[in-house]
């Protein structure tokens, strides 16, 4: 490390840290590291542990997934590691890739890159390269640019990216507009390390990120949302998102967002509705219980992007965003399919969005026995997401009104945990089903079934379970009011 790259001395005590993290984590894994490092010695070639998994060897977080480049081809590799792995795939052999499982770790062997980019189509040309520096100076970060060698277990570290991470900063190896103009999607993931690491982006990368962000426009859908669902589900999600907005990146691909930044919260507790929405986002990881849960994050991100489309100013200089949870849900279903989300977590979300405001009110004595079941109902399994989201939207300065809100809410829980135990809440269906309403109209299957089953579905809802006699009767009832029988 030369004088000129040398950390301060809190960062060498930091350093220090890191590396003995970095050896107990290598210890662990080196049997099976080491060994795979003697075959590729013994057939001519070197192999080093690279990229993120040194990283987080240093960070003391090393998981059961290595990374590993090579001079070898992917003929070669597979020949090393033929009769030896457990087993082996080539799904990423085009990208110079072999995978292989040894031992219950899940190595990725990838020969020495030297890519080559037009910077007009969206993926890289893979040349393969010569030598180890060259494949760590194309790398994403100078933290992800360092190496082990195994068997000798030499560390290398042209780009200073042990400096760089315990300095807690986001670098490129390369000039970062060289770097971005290869492959854009790395603005994107500089974003998304600082949420997962709590790291802050170099100025000279955040400045490239704001020049260049339109250059995003070249990566598809699918890579921009892999890379926004991790930033999403990092550790600190709200930097990660702010860096997105500020430097114009989530123009690109969620413009929704940046668009809360014109509008003022009704509530005037905030300086805006963005603001707003990222103290939902943090409120609503602190009520995970295990692990990320991208449902309610991004639910939380969204609840309120309709208000832009819905703002109203009063006569009395009030402003307010009637049925903006309508409006939010239909763009946040627009906008979840063009970055190709899944259908079920799309409809998942947008559920959460629609039904965010249908709590506020319940504090003023309004809902009944019905109301609760029908809540209960439309919100079906994302209840207690439901219960998550609404909890994490009360954001009010306000102490008085924000204890009102919380034990109006706990009222409102315990009143369905009443109902419930009275009452099979999760699964309200009509008390006379398909055959037993056929049966007693004497009709066939078709509309009139439905038609009815409808209806007594309705009338659980509104007064509860019916016994057998009176839902037979109610049937009854509606068939002769709707001129089905005498």
């Amino acid at each position: 490390m030369s004088e000129a790259s040398a950390p301060h001395a809190a960062d060498r005590r930091e350093l220090t840290g890191a590396q003995r993290n970095a050896v107990a984590e290598l210890l662990r894994v080196s049997p099976v590291a080491d060994e795979l490092g003697r075959r590729f010695v013994r057939a001519g070639h070197e192999l080093h542990l690279v990229g993120g998994s040194v990283r987080d060897a240093l960070l003391g977080r090393l998981g059961d997934d290595l990374d590993f480049c090579t001079d070898a081809h992917p003929d070669e590799t597979l020949r090393i590691i033929k009769g030896w792995a457990e087993s082996i795939w080539e799904t990423g052999r085009e990208f110079g890739t072999i995978g292989a499982q040894r031992d219950g770790l899940r190595l990725e062997i990838t020969t020495f890159r030297a890519e080559s980019y037009d910077q007009v189509t969206r993926n890289p040309v893979v040349v393969y390269g010569t030598s180890l520096t060259e494949d760590l100076r194309r790398r994403d970060f100078t933290i992800n640019a360092m190496a082990v060698s195994v068997p000798e277990h030499r560390f290398t570290d042209p780009h200073g990216g042990l400096d760089d991470l315990a300095a807690k900063v986001i670098r490129t190896p390369a000039d970062p507009r060289e770097s971005f103009g290869d492959d854009p999607l790395r603005m994107l993931r500089a974003a998304r390390f600082a949420a997962q690491l709590r790291f802050a982006v170099h100025p000279d990368v955040h400045a490239a990120m704001s020049r260049m962000a339109a250059d995003l426009d070249r990566i598809t859908a699918e890579r921009i949302r892999d890379e926004f669902t991790k930033l999403l589900c990092g550790a600190d999600p709200i930097t990660g998102l702010r860096l997105l907005v500020d430097t114009g990146l989530a123009e690109r691909f969620l413009p929704e967002l940046t668009g809360l930044k014109l509008e003022i919260d009704e509530h005037a507790q905030h300086k805006d509705v963005y603001e707003h929405t990222l103290t939902v986002v943090e409120n609503a990881v602190s009520f995970e219980e295990d692990g990320c849960d991208f449902i309610l994050r991004m639910a939380a991100l969204m609840h309120d992007v309709g208000k832009p489309a819905t703002k109203a100013v009063g006569p009395d200089g009030r402003v307010s965003f009637h049925h903006h949870e309508v409006v939010g849900a239909r763009l946040t279903k627009a906008r979840m399919k063009a970055l190709r989300y899944p259908k079920d977590i799309t409809a998942k979300v947008t559920g959460l969005v629609a039904l965010h405001l249908r709590f506020y009110g319940y504090g003023r004595g309004e809902w009944t026995d019905s109301a609760v079941r029908r809540y209960v109902a439309d919100a079906g399994d994302l209840l207690p997401r439901l219960h998550k989201l609404t909890r994490s939207d009360c954001t009010t300065r306000n102490r008085r009104k924000a204890a009102q809100l919380g034990a109006d809410y706990d009222a409102l829980e315990d009143r369905i945990v009443r109902i419930a135990a009275e009452e099979d809440l999760a699964r309200v269906r009509p008390d006379l089903d398909g055959n037993a309403i056929m049966e007693l109209l004497g009709v066939p299957p078709g509309p009139v079934v439905g038609r009815a089953w409808k209806h007594l579905k309705e009338q659980r809802l509104e007064h509860g379970p019916l016994d057998r006699d009176a839902a037979e009767a109610e049937l009854l009832r509606w068939a002769r009011a709707e001129g089905l029988i005498d």
